[in-house]
Protein backbone atom coordinates (compact mmCIF):
# COMPACT_ATOMS: atom_id res chain seq x y z
CA UNK A 1 0.00 0.00 0.00
CA UNK A 2 2.29 2.64 0.87
CA UNK A 3 4.66 1.80 -2.55
CA UNK A 4 1.40 2.56 -4.58
CA UNK A 5 1.00 5.82 -2.65
CA UNK A 6 4.65 6.61 -3.14
CA UNK A 7 4.73 5.60 -6.61
CA UNK A 8 1.53 7.42 -7.08
CA UNK A 9 3.17 10.91 -5.90
CA UNK A 10 6.09 10.44 -7.75
CA UNK A 11 3.64 9.88 -11.11
CA UNK A 12 1.76 13.43 -10.01
CA UNK A 13 4.76 15.03 -9.39
CA UNK A 14 6.57 14.15 -12.39
CA UNK A 15 2.87 14.81 -14.55
CA UNK A 16 2.79 18.44 -12.74
CA UNK A 17 6.51 19.32 -13.60
CA UNK A 18 6.27 18.41 -17.27
CA UNK A 19 2.90 21.06 -17.19
CA UNK A 20 4.75 23.10 -16.45
CA UNK A 21 7.92 22.67 -18.74
CA UNK A 22 5.34 23.74 -21.87
CA UNK A 23 6.68 26.80 -23.67
CA UNK A 24 3.83 29.65 -24.14
CA UNK A 25 3.22 28.87 -27.77
CA UNK A 26 2.36 25.53 -27.25
CA UNK A 27 0.54 26.04 -24.15
CA UNK A 28 -1.71 28.17 -26.98
CA UNK A 29 -1.69 25.33 -29.22
CA UNK A 30 -2.96 23.23 -26.53
CA UNK A 31 -5.98 25.49 -25.74
CA UNK A 32 -6.66 25.76 -28.75
CA UNK A 33 -7.02 22.30 -29.92
CA UNK A 34 -8.96 22.32 -26.84
CA UNK A 35 -11.69 24.93 -27.68
CA UNK A 36 -11.43 23.05 -31.09
CA UNK A 37 -12.40 19.74 -29.34
CA UNK A 38 -15.08 21.22 -27.07
CA UNK A 39 -17.07 22.60 -30.12
CA UNK A 40 -16.67 19.93 -32.41
CA UNK A 41 -18.62 17.92 -29.01
CA UNK A 42 -20.67 20.86 -28.67
CA UNK A 43 -21.76 20.76 -32.86
CA UNK A 44 -22.66 17.24 -32.42
CA UNK A 45 -24.40 17.20 -28.96
CA UNK A 46 -26.52 19.83 -30.90
CA UNK A 47 -27.14 17.93 -33.88
CA UNK A 48 -27.84 15.02 -32.05
CA UNK A 49 -30.71 16.87 -30.29
CA UNK A 50 -32.19 18.38 -33.20
CA UNK A 51 -32.17 14.27 -34.46
CA UNK A 52 -34.06 13.62 -31.05
CA UNK A 53 -36.81 16.31 -31.39
CA UNK A 54 -37.29 15.85 -35.27
CA UNK A 55 -37.20 11.63 -34.70
CA UNK A 56 -39.54 12.36 -31.82
CA UNK A 57 -42.06 14.85 -33.47
CA UNK A 58 -42.25 12.25 -36.58
CA UNK A 59 -43.26 9.78 -34.02
CA UNK A 60 -45.78 11.81 -32.08
CA UNK A 61 -47.60 12.95 -35.39
CA UNK A 62 -48.15 9.57 -36.33
CA UNK A 63 -49.67 8.83 -32.93
CA UNK A 64 -52.07 11.85 -33.38
CA UNK A 65 -52.67 10.55 -36.84
CA UNK A 66 -53.73 7.13 -35.48
CA UNK A 67 -56.05 8.86 -32.77
CA UNK A 68 -57.34 10.40 -35.00
CA UNK A 69 -58.81 7.41 -37.50
CA UNK A 70 -59.55 5.91 -33.70
CA UNK A 71 -61.99 8.71 -33.50
CA UNK A 72 -63.68 8.64 -37.00
CA UNK A 73 -63.98 4.70 -36.48
CA UNK A 74 -65.88 5.26 -32.90
CA UNK A 75 -67.79 8.19 -34.39
CA UNK A 76 -68.90 5.57 -37.02
CA UNK A 77 -69.41 3.12 -34.05
CA UNK A 78 -71.37 5.68 -32.30
CA UNK A 79 -73.99 6.10 -35.07
CA UNK A 80 -75.12 2.38 -34.22
CA UNK A 81 -75.74 2.81 -30.97
CA UNK A 82 -79.15 3.37 -28.96
CA UNK A 83 -80.18 7.10 -28.91
CA UNK A 84 -79.63 7.21 -25.19
CA UNK A 85 -76.34 6.59 -25.02
CA UNK A 86 -75.04 7.90 -28.38
CA UNK A 87 -75.06 11.31 -26.76
CA UNK A 88 -72.61 9.95 -23.92
CA UNK A 89 -70.22 8.86 -26.43
CA UNK A 90 -70.27 11.77 -28.26
CA UNK A 91 -69.10 13.88 -25.46
CA UNK A 92 -66.80 11.42 -24.70
CA UNK A 93 -65.50 10.85 -28.37
CA UNK A 94 -65.67 15.24 -28.61
CA UNK A 95 -63.42 15.32 -25.09
CA UNK A 96 -60.64 12.69 -26.68
CA UNK A 97 -60.87 15.09 -30.03
CA UNK A 98 -60.13 18.19 -28.22
CA UNK A 99 -57.56 16.58 -26.28
CA UNK A 100 -55.70 15.06 -29.29
CA UNK A 101 -56.15 18.04 -31.32
CA UNK A 102 -54.00 19.83 -28.49
CA UNK A 103 -51.45 17.41 -28.02
CA UNK A 104 -51.10 18.21 -31.62
CA UNK A 105 -50.81 21.70 -31.07
CA UNK A 106 -48.46 21.68 -27.76
CA UNK A 107 -45.96 19.78 -30.65
CA UNK A 108 -46.13 21.74 -32.93
CA UNK A 109 -45.66 25.06 -30.99
CA UNK A 110 -42.56 23.19 -29.29
CA UNK A 111 -39.65 25.38 -30.01
CA UNK A 112 -36.15 24.22 -28.82
CA UNK A 113 -34.74 25.76 -25.97
CA UNK A 114 -32.79 23.14 -24.43
CA UNK A 115 -32.34 19.63 -23.59
CA UNK A 116 -33.77 19.92 -20.24
CA UNK A 117 -36.61 21.50 -21.42
CA UNK A 118 -36.89 19.20 -23.92
CA UNK A 119 -37.04 16.13 -21.76
CA UNK A 120 -39.30 17.69 -19.69
CA UNK A 121 -41.52 18.27 -22.28
CA UNK A 122 -41.54 14.77 -23.76
CA UNK A 123 -42.17 13.62 -20.83
CA UNK A 124 -45.10 15.61 -20.06
CA UNK A 125 -46.31 14.78 -23.84
CA UNK A 126 -45.92 11.11 -23.91
CA UNK A 127 -47.40 11.04 -20.47
CA UNK A 128 -50.74 12.64 -21.78
CA UNK A 129 -50.30 11.05 -25.20
CA UNK A 130 -50.49 7.58 -22.89
CA UNK A 131 -53.58 9.16 -20.95
CA UNK A 132 -55.52 9.68 -24.48
CA UNK A 133 -54.65 6.13 -25.54
CA UNK A 134 -55.90 4.68 -22.46
CA UNK A 135 -59.46 6.55 -22.74
CA UNK A 136 -59.66 5.31 -26.15
CA UNK A 137 -59.23 1.93 -24.59
CA UNK A 138 -61.68 2.49 -22.03
CA UNK A 139 -64.17 3.97 -24.21
CA UNK A 140 -63.58 1.00 -26.85
CA UNK A 141 -63.92 -1.55 -24.17
CA UNK A 142 -67.49 -0.03 -23.26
Amino acid sequence: MKKQIILLSALLAVGFSNMNCSSGPEKVQDAQSKVGEANQNLDEANAAYEKEVADYKMEADQRIEANNKSIAEFKARVELQKADARQDYKNKIAALEAKNSDMKKSLDDYKMEGKDKWDAFKEQFSHGMDEIGKSFQELGDK
